[in-house]
């Protein structure tokens, strides 16, 4: 081949990438992205409709009763639950921010403790720290935990995946807190 079909050849790929690019910019300023006013994408299931008398849980599946359960949770089993967290926290040492915040070093660490983190009005205004029955509170039903938090999780009913979990959680620090 010629230099002068090389230069036909570039220039058509040069032409092509001109146009898609042309056609990108228009197309853009023809579409607006709004910013929603509410995540549409809901991670966990929908909680349940309101009924006159709430069902009530049997007590050892309820929050608050996880010290026991602790004893005998398993950390693996804890990672495999905690998989569902990884959409929107990380779980490393100086890990980045996602949605949520990292959760390194979490278990009995002071609620929106993480600088630079822009926590719900429920959440930041809670105050107190992350311990044990807090934890499970929490992970059972968000929501009921601390009213006003923006966590969309459903949360994690079994008490037992509840000890996992935060068993799990114990494990990713320095300095593991005491088990109660």
């Amino acid at each position: 081949m010629s230099v002068f079909e090389w230069n036909k050849i570039i220039g058509a790929v040069l032409i092509a990438a001109l146009v898609t690019k042309a056609i990108d910019t228009v197309v853009d300023g023809l579409t607006r992205g709004e910013a929603l006013e509410r995540n549409v994408y809901v991670v966990g299931a929908p909680e349940p409709p309101a009924t006159a008398e709430p069902a009530k849980a049997p007590a050892k599946e309820g929050a608050g009763k996880i010290g026991p359960l602790l004893a005998t949770a398993s950390v693996e089993a804890g990672k495999k639950t905690a998989r569902k967290c990884t959409i929107c926290h990380g779980f490393k040492k100086a890990g980045a921010k996602k949605i949520g915040p990292p959760l390194w070093n979490v278990v009995n660490a002071k609620r929106a403790r993480v600088a630079g983190f822009r926590y719900s009005s429920g959440l930041a205004e809670a105050g107190g720290e992350w311990g044990y029955a807090e934890l499970d509170a929490f992970i059972a039903n968000p929501k009921k935990s601390i009213p006003g938090t923006k966590m969309i999780f459903a949360g994690i009913k079994k008490a037992s995946d509840r000890a996992d979990l935060i068993a799990y959680l114990r494990s990713l620090s320095d300095n593991p807190a005491p088990l109660p």
